[in-house]
């Protein structure tokens, strides 16, 4: 049987950036909400003498703060530096140029349209700065956007391109007579992982992802592996593997199992993850695909 590595996975070079910031700031730094949604990552982070705060709202005991990779609306960090806090922004570049993006289009005169979770800390950043701005996540949304004669539209970072590529489809369709101007902003490392995800999936009867519970992008590559037709399971890490995941209908071990990860998830969790599969009892033969 062999255990398959997706040919994009784990953390992005964002969330490695902020997780270095963090850790190599001064005595006193208070995260904004958590840093990345990954449990080891926080606890390393937490041993290093880093605080986490609930959000941007907390009251905090130091005078030294760090926004997410997720971002934060601009308003927001001036609130933060009215209260006399030194910020420190980690806010991914790529995440900024959907800031960017968006406020080009309010710019230009189009109503501000983000496709994406509505609570989510990143689209929360996108829209904050706007007085009046749409968040959608299906076409059950488009009545929403009724009333504009220019829609601009941006995505989540980490929303499936496929996916957001229909929806903006069917907003031309909802509104022919709206000028729709779309601009990309799924990152790249999304891209790569949510197509070798696709390929994963298509070739390997069971696909285990690791990543925490509350990320985005994780969720998102357990359903584009589920629609391409594995059997998925998510795992936080090596612990939460169940050998009984790996067989079939009969009860024979499956052929292959394919191993992708989230963007906040750290090497040595999917090294750890990895091994086990490996090294489960009984399990002699599984070998690594080469």
């Amino acid at each position: 049987m062999e255990v398959v590595l997706a040919e994009s996975l784990g953390m992005c070079f964002g969330v490695r950036d902020a997780i270095t910031l963090a850790l190599q700031a001064p005595q006193g730094l208070t995260v904004l909400g958590e840093l990345v949604h990954n449990r080891t990552v926080l606890g390393r982070l937490e041993r290093a003498g880093v605080r986490t705060a609930a959000g941007l709202d907390a009251v905090v005991a130091t005078d030294r703060v760090m926004i997410t990779a997720h971002g934060a609306a601009q308003q927001r960090i001036t609130q933060l530096r009215a209260r006399g806090l030194q910020v420190e922004d980690a806010t991914c570049p790529l995440v900024r140029h959907a800031h960017r993006s968006l406020h080009r289009l309010v710019e230009e005169g189009f109503y501000p349209v983000v496709i994406g979770k509505p609570d989510h800390v990143e689209v929360r950043g996108l829209v904050d700065d706007f007085a009046a701005c749409a968040v959608i996540q299906s076409d059950a949304d488009l009545p929403a956007l009724k009333g504009h004669a220019k829609l601009g539209i941006v995505s989540q970072t980490t929303q499936p391109l496929a996916a957001v590529l229909a929806l903006v489809e069917q907003i031309r369709a909802a509104y022919p007579n709206t000028e729709v101007r779309f601009i990309d902003t799924v990152c790249a490392p999304t891209k790569e992982r949510q197509e070798a995800a696709h390929r994963l999936g298509h070739s390997c009867p069971v696909v285990i992802v690791v990543g925490g519970r509350h990320s985005n992008n994780t969720r998102q590559l357990v359903q584009t592996c589920a629609a391409a037709g594995a059997r998925v399971y998510q795992v936080e890490g090596a612990d939460d593997l169940n050998p009984d995941w790996l067989r079939d209908a009969s009860g024979d071990w499956v052929s292959r199992v394919g191993l992708t990860a989230g963007t906040s998830t750290p090497d040595e969790v999917i090294r750890a993850v990895h091994q086990c599969l490996l090294s489960m009892p009984g399990r002699d033969q599984f070998r690594a695909a080469a």
